[in-house]
């Protein structure tokens, strides 16, 4: 909008005061050897309508075939120049342990030159926000900037490297799995998915045995699928639990209540609060339980003794079958139902033909599981999907907006159509090539590259056709008209173009940190520029003279 206004204000003033004096242009040798060039093509061009357009069309069905190989992705990964390592140990381990396996690993990390510095967080954050037990133990890794002579010489040269030497040292601790993400990425995945990925397929149901066992035959499936790494189910169960199951026949003989079977496991084991004692302003329950040596297996548990009414003494061995089983340690909710994520990683290959493919290895599972489950593709891929129906939407509506401006500008169907037709075949075609060139998935990034290449490639084909309309509105001829303004609107069109095309062009070769979401962007309005230049240069002439007659509305 500011560059609107100046440009209706602030330009005209500049150029009546610069140029009140007239102004006398030089031969740009250079120039003018392109524009007698251009002219020789576009004459052949104008004399051979058709088979222009029928090349030009062809060009843009050619580009389009490159469309499935491409690929897709919701967001480029943004690398932070930082690693987040998180280790998970076995469930059960306690606090002791686990605060002697963090110096360990940070020793290990602390030995690559390229490290700065390490950190670590073990169990739950204060503020309470990540329940997770003591088992979950977080490293950040802060890393020197890429042109440092640590990056150089060594035989570690990049982030991918550096983390695969890092698992292969930390592969020194047996249970241990370790998975590698970013600070600010790993806070953006467990938003995504409620997991630490931000990639997992959900299996919702009921019974958490069901869903293990059908977790662990995906995970199966798709490690078998080029692409897949980093499979981990996130085990729900595996906590250690005793089971005391009350036999409600033999305690009606006796006259007991459950209620009075889950009292007597209650005091024992968890504790009874007797009484209350009082320090100062303050109130604490004096809990009363059996000594360990009381209560540390089953067999103990079971010769706790349970008084019947009629003064007996029966063990609770002889009352409920007691046995120690696998229980649930976490238990993960998800529009009102129980789920189990399989986390997944994706590398070598782009997310959506990666994500098609494990869908048909897994096609039969998803087809056959039980009535009152199902199976969900969650987190990025999620958001590369709903991202892709809203583009469904913006991008024909964007194309809508600009039609109707032309028609309001042109006061006719004929050249905005024109317009239009000129556009889609020529915008595309250097983007296209230049993603399956550079091996840069669709993402968002790019489809709002392809937008504003939309609105810059528009506004040159807006440039010639208005020119010709003046000239035609000087009694010139559509053929002469169509051929000087060509010619005369060369220079500020290549400029048009060119201004934005070499303005992009350093984020489009960029390689440091924080350029992987604005290249793709970039490089599909630098790449489309380049082919609307070449392309559209001959196209729009030619389709304006196909559809000009002498009886035209003709609006400049």
């Amino acid at each position: 909008m500011g560059a609107l206004i100046l440009t209706l204000t602030f330009v005209p003033v500049m150029c009546w005061y610069w140029f009140k004096k007239g102004v006398h242009e030089r031969v740009n040798k250079p120039f003018e050897w392109v524009r007698r060039q251009y002219a020789g093509e576009l004459e052949w061009c104008l004399n051979h309508p058709k088979l222009t357009m029928l090349v030009a069309t062809a060009i843009f069905g050619a580009t389009l075939l490159l469309v499935p190989f491409i690929g897709g992705e919701f967001m480029p990964h943004l690398d932070e120049g930082a690693l987040w390592i998180r280790a998970t140990l076995p469930y059960t381990i306690s606090f002791d342990e686990a605060s002697r396996f963090s110096p360990q690993v940070r020793d290990i990390l602390m030995q690559y030159p390229m490290v700065t510095d390490v950190g670590s967080e073990l169990g739950r954050p204060d503020d309470g926000t990540d329940p997770t037990g003591f088992f979950n133990d977080e490293f950040y890794v802060g890393l020197k900037p890429y042109n440092d002579a640590s990056w150089r010489s060594g035989p570690i040269h990049n982030k991918k490297q550096l983390q695969e030497e890092i698992q292969k040292r930390l592969q020194a601790f047996p249970g241990v799995i370790f998975n590698y993400t970013q600070p600010a990425e790993d806070a953006v995945d467990e938003a995504l998915t409620g997991l630490k990925s931000a990639l997992a397929v959900k299996i919702y149901g009921p019974d958490l045995n069901v869903l293990q066992t059908r977790a662990l035959e995906i995970k199966r499936r798709l490690a078998q699928v080029p692409g897949f790494t980093e499979l981990t189910v996130v085990r729900e169960l595996g906590q250690p639990s005793l089971i005391v199951d009350v036999d409600r026949d033999k305690i009606a003989r006796y006259g007991i209540n459950v209620s009075d079977v889950e009292a007597i496991v209650q005091a024992a084991v968890g504790g009874q609060a007797a009484t209350q004692v009082i320090q100062g302003e303050k109130l604490f329950d004096l809990v009363v339980r059996m000594e360990p040596q009381f209560r540390q297996n089953a067999r103990e548990i079971g010769n706790l003794l349970v008084g019947t009414p009629s003064g007996q003494q029966i063990p609770l061995s002889e009352l409920a079958d007691i046995h120690e089983a696998s229980g649930a340690s976490f238990i993960y909710r998800e529009d009102n139902s129980r789920y189990i994520g399989v986390q997944y990683s994706i590398e070598g290959r782009d997310l959506q033909s990666a994500v098609d493919e494990g869908q048909r290895a897994i096609a039969d599972i998803a087809r056959n599981v039980p009535p009152g489950y199902r199976i969900a593709w969650g987190g990025e891929y999620g958001e590369l999907l709903q991202a892709k129906h809203q583009m469904e939407i913006i991008g024909p509506l964007a194309l809508l907006i600009i039609f109707m401006i032309l028609f309001a500008l042109y006061d006719n169907f004929k050249f905005p159509i024109t317009i239009a037709i000129g556009v889609v075949l020529t915008e595309p075609v250097g983007a296209l090539i230049a993603l399956k060139l550079t091996h840069t998935p669709f993402s968002v990034s790019s489809a709002l590259g392809l937008l504003a290449l939309m609105g810059v490639s528009v506004e040159t084909a807006v440039i010639l056709v208005s020119y010709i309309n003046k000239l035609r509105l000087e009694n010139k001829d559509i053929r002469t008209a169509t051929l000087e303004a060509s010619l005369l609107r060369l220079r500020p069109i290549m400029m048009t173009a060119l201004v934005a095309c070499l303005g992009l062009l350093p984020a489009a070769l960029s390689t440091g940190i924080g350029s992987d979401t604005q290249k793709p962007f970039a490089i599909v309005i630098v790449a489309g520029l380049i082919s609307r230049l070449f392309l559209g240069f001959f196209v729009n002439p030619v389709l304006y003279e196909m559809v000009a007659r002498d009886g035209d509305v003709l609006q400049v």
